[in-house]
């Protein structure tokens, strides 16, 4: 009997390679929005990453665009209040959220950039799916499934993407990844397969890459 929310399989050779074209060309940053109002016209697909505060968000769009800077990490956590648009090249716009749970910011600022990821991810008809990272080292927690939900409700389809696997070691891996299990069951957003990564070391960057391009 096959496990349910196995892990994604390396692309064959087509998706890989359309996959690493994609992310070959140019991908450039191309607004930080603050207010709905701002969003860029609806005039493609587009995919966004989500992940509570220091996760690794940043450290995978850079690994997965070829690029060290592209998305600015920050040592502070929480200090990203803006939707950050990317585009790639005939592809898809790269939206990176804001991050989610503890936030070293003003509480009112905090709810603001909270509540305008909310109203994103419900009304922003081009979204083709969010990714949502969670870390191998403590897998999916209370400020997590608030996400999931609202993705539930919102009938977006969701994949984990599960960051940091270098840090741990395989048994802590294995167990980190039976608990996502458990808890995306729960969830009839969640895209039956978890992608997991490692920004650093590269694992599970060109099936990442080879999923945005079928995507697209």
């Amino acid at each position: 009997m096959a496990l349910p929310f196995p892990l994604a399989e390396e692309p064959d050779e087509f998706s890989r390679e359309a996959g690493r074209m994609m992310f070959a060309n140019p991908v450039e940053f191309l607004k930080g929005v603050v207010a709905m109002s701002g969003l860029p016209p609806a005039d493609r697909l587009e995919v966004c990453f989500a992940g509570r505060s220091n996760v690794g968000k940043s450290s995978l769009i850079n690994a997965l665009t070829n690029r060290k800077n592209l998305a600015r990490a920050s040592n502070t956590p929480g200090r990203t209040q803006e939707i950050n648009y990317f585009t790639t090249q005939d592809g898809p716009y790269l939206v990176d959220l804001p991050g989610y749970g503890f936030a070293q910011a003003p509480v009112a600022v905090v709810a603001k950039w909270q509540a305008l990821l909310k109203e994103y991810l419900s009304g922003r008809a081009t979204l083709r799916r969010a990714f949502v990272l969670i870390d191998t080292r403590h897998g999916v927690k209370a400020v997590d499934e608030e996400i999931l939900t609202l993705l539930d409700r919102a009938a977006v389809t969701f994949q984990v993407v599960m960051t940091k696997a270098d840090k741990v070691g395989v048994k802590d891996r294995e167990k980190a990844i039976e608990q996502v299990r458990g808890a995306l069951a729960a969830h009839p957003a969640a895209y039956p397969e978890i992608i997991v990564t490692s920004s650093e070391k590269g694992d599970g960057i060109a099936t990442l890459r080879a999923i945005i391009a079928g995507l697209a």
